[in-house]
């Protein structure tokens, strides 16, 4: 099991007015499914993403990770929680463009001090529907190729969930759509945490859909995730 307990956060910026980006927020999650999280610009989403995968610090509250909290986890604790436990989907992919996507994808599992095989890294290519890409550059490919590499990358690293930040944000509404079929087949091994802007989507390929407004969860379908 996986939740976020009491999550508050609040940014400072120098010389201007303190943001409350989220107030007390308390989840809790299965061990797969696919969950959107909705909200308006300024919501807290991203926000809330970021806290769930251990890229931001909460100021109050705490996950908890299978039975462990994060309470008194030391930075290690963190970099060894996301190399390991979770894999990132971003809307702007994140992808080295100098690198193939084989390199992109031994990174993923270099970070956990391990070495990629040619079939970890076919068998990935595959599932994405990416077969024999291996020497392609992130620059010779489409952006929904792209975001299928990313998933890829996400996914060699046999992670407990995935984060995705907007993955169709950058994607006209068809190639979105394979992408979020893509995401929600993962789903049914793999709790998916996908954070959007379109609410049409969300109730398209949606088992749970959580919505935020000024920090705080105003609407939880709850469901199976």
């Amino acid at each position: 099991m996986f939740s976020a307990i009491d999550i508050c956060k609040t940014y400072r910026p120098r010389g201007g007015v303190p943001v409350e980006a989220l107030r007390g927020v308390t989840l809790r999650f299965g061990e797969r499914g696919m969950v959107f999280i909705l909200g308006k610009s300024g919501s807290g989403k991203s926000t809330l993403l970021h806290i769930l995968g251990g890229l931001d610090d909460a100021d109050a509250g705490y996950l908890e990770i299978d039975g462990k909290t994060t309470q008194a986890f030391s930075r290690k604790d963190f970099d060894d929680y996301r190399n390991e436990y979770v894999g990132f989907v971003f809307q702007e992919y994140n992808l080295l463009p100098t690198f193939t996507v084989r390199e992109n994808l031994s990174i993923a599992l270099e970070l956990q001090g391990k070495s990629a095989s040619e079939e970890q890294i076919a068998a990935a290519l595959a599932k994405v529907g990416l077969a024999g890409m291996e020497k392609r550059k992130p620059t010779e490919l489409s952006g929904g190729q792209r975001q299928r590499v990313a998933i890829a990358r996400a996914m060699i690293k046999e992670p407990e969930m995935i984060l995705a930040d907007e993955p169709t944000g950058a994607l006209d509404e068809e190639t979105g759509q394979s992408v979020l079929k893509l995401l929600k087949q993962l789903s049914e091994e793999k709790l998916v945490i996908v954070v959007s802007h379109d609410r049409d989507f969300a109730e398209r390929f949606g088992d749970r859909i959580i919505e935020l407004a000024d920090g705080a969860v105003v609407r939880d379908t709850g469901g199976r995730a």
